[in-house]
């Protein structure tokens, strides 16, 4: 036997030195887009403790999380619902329109009932509230990243309402997902031409989303549909 074996016995791993490359766990690379710093420092501090998971980038508004979603290849992005230049369900669809399947889990302060089931339908892989702890967090994260949807207890029992109750639910959660983007777009004050510019539709076709939405609504007026949007939480 030779020197070298005493010292380092076969069967033994050496201490001090990191496995080589092949033996190492691949981490999950994750992408924060929220405005709040302190929001982003907490989830990176939960995640990065994490031996499977990393945070590789964070965004502060949704035109730095689209760039950076161009830019390298993620495994997840965690989504706030509100960014100060796009709101969650304009990125969410852009993510879904031009940068493929990577995979949503939106974070939000909003409660589930408001926003959940639209996300889901808009192709969201789960809504998780900010207040959840931290288990809960994690569990949504690995769960998403196995390519299925995160429904929390809440989300789960809005659905299972929905399916033994059709029409039970806000009348929101049964639009369309354009018509839900026109209608919180329509609740926060913008006129029908600033909305048709923003989503490269013309006029007439946000006049006729408008109409849709007032009837299946059961509303008259721009300021009704504000109403119902502030009384439903869906704008601050």
């Amino acid at each position: 036997m030779l020197e070298s074996d005493l010292a380092n016995p076969p069967g033994l791993c050496q201490t001090g030195r990191p496995p080589p490359p092949s033996l190492r766990m691949e981490r999950k690379r994750i992408l924060l887009a929220d405005d709040h710093q302190i929001v982003r420092a907490g989830l990176k501090q939960l995640i990065d403790a994490e031996p499977d998971l990393i945070v590789g980038g964070e965004a502060a508004t949704s035109a730095e999380a689209l760039s950076q979603l161009r830019e390298g290849a993620w495994d997840l992005v965690l989504l706030d619902i509100s960014l100060p230049d796009r709101t969650g369900v304009d990125t969410l669809r852009l993510i879904r329109n031009h940068l493929g399947e990577v995979p949503v889990l939106i974070v939000s302060a909003f409660p589930e009932e408001q926003y959940a089931i639209n996300l889901l339908r808009a192709g969201a892989n789960g809504y998780l509230k900010k207040d959840a702890d931290s288990d809960e967090i994690l569990r949504a994260i690995r769960v998403v990243l196995q390519g299925r949807r995160y429904l929390s207890p809440v989300v789960a029992d809005l659905m299972a309402d929905r399916l033994d109750q059709p029409g039970a639910g806000p009348a929101h959660q049964d639009l369309s997902e354009r018509e839900f983007q026109v209608l919180c777009k329509l609740a926060s004050g913008m006129s029908v031409t600033q909305i048709a510019d923003e989503l490269f539709i013309s006029v007439k076709t946000v006049s006729t989303y408008r109409a849709r939405l007032l009837t299946k609504l059961q509303l008259a007026s721009n300021a009704d549909l504000t109403y119902y949007a502030v009384k439903n939480g869906l704008i601050q």
